[in-house]
């Protein structure tokens, strides 16, 4: 039998983020899996919807997922101080922190791919890493692909009132948060505040798993960033942004490199 539960988390900045965690008969020599959703999107959306959550549950892993700050479940300031994957990849280590974890495998899709690798990067605990929906944009112009994802387009797209005005190349997170009911404001707010400077990927000392769809904009060349980070490599799959999750390769990959950890 699944148990699952939602608990919250409070940052060091005073917000309340929620976070979801499954297990079923888990295996204890085994370490948590930390799940890091997209932009947009939400933990059950990007994780429990496509069978992610499933296949490490019947592989014996205890599976947290946390809901960003702006997103899901989480409180939703409009503030885009109080937004970055810096200050996401803080809000991963302070969960890691409340559960008491000695050490823990993390996932990161898209947006959650880039706080992944900041928190790889500077957190000790973190023995095994993947990434999905990223690519060589992460090595040449760091975060999330800006020529693929123009952030000004992004952040114009969720707060215009008239559907005719989005720009074609923004339109699709437009339509997925207008799906997921997101407060497109506190979305607005995190996308001109995202990521942009160098990720430290030399620090990256785990193995590494790069997913990528053969069709996803934003994570193009994914090779460019499995070559940048010692001991990594890439894996192409099916799809594009949005549907390469729901690739049954998808989840069997990401339950398979892990259990090697």
């Amino acid at each position: 039998m699944t148990t699952e539960l939602r608990s919250d988390l409070r940052t060091e900045d005073g917000l309340t983020l929620r976070y979801w965690s499954w297990s079923r008969d888990p295996d204890p020599a085994l370490p948590p899996v930390v799940l890091l959703h997209g932009f947009a999107a939400h933990s059950r959306l990007n994780w429990e919807g496509p069978g992610v959550v499933e296949a490490l549950l019947a592989a014996g892993r205890r599976v947290y997922a946390l809901d960003a700050r702006g997103h899901g479940a989480s409180e939703k300031p409009h503030d885009e101080a109080r937004y970055g994957e810096e200050l996401m990849a803080a809000d991963v280590r302070r969960l890691a922190d409340h559960l008491d974890v000695p050490a823990y495998h993390l996932a990161g899709y898209s947006m959650g791919a880039i706080v992944a690798l900041l928190t790889a990067a500077a957190d000790p605990r973190v023995t095994r890493l993947v990434t999905g929906g990223v690519g060589a944009g992460v090595v040449e112009v760091g975060g999330l692909d800006t020529r693929a994802m123009p952030p000004e387009l992004v952040s114009a797209a969720l707060i215009a009132d008239d559907l005719d005005e989005v720009p074609e190349q923004a339109r699709g997170f437009r339509a997925l948060a207008d799906a997921t009911g997101s407060d497109r404001y506190a979305l607005a707010a995190q996308i001109r505040a995202a990521y942009r400077g160098p990720v430290p990927l030399d620090r990256i000392t785990v193995p590494t798993l790069v997913l990528a769809g053969d069709a996803d904009p934003l994570a193009v060349r994914p090779e460019v960033l499995s070559g940048a980070i010692r001991g990594a490599r890439p894996v192409v799959l099916p799809g594009d942004h949005l549907t390469v999750v729901r690739e049954p390769g998808f989840a069997a990959a990401i339950t398979k490199f892990l259990a090697a950890g």
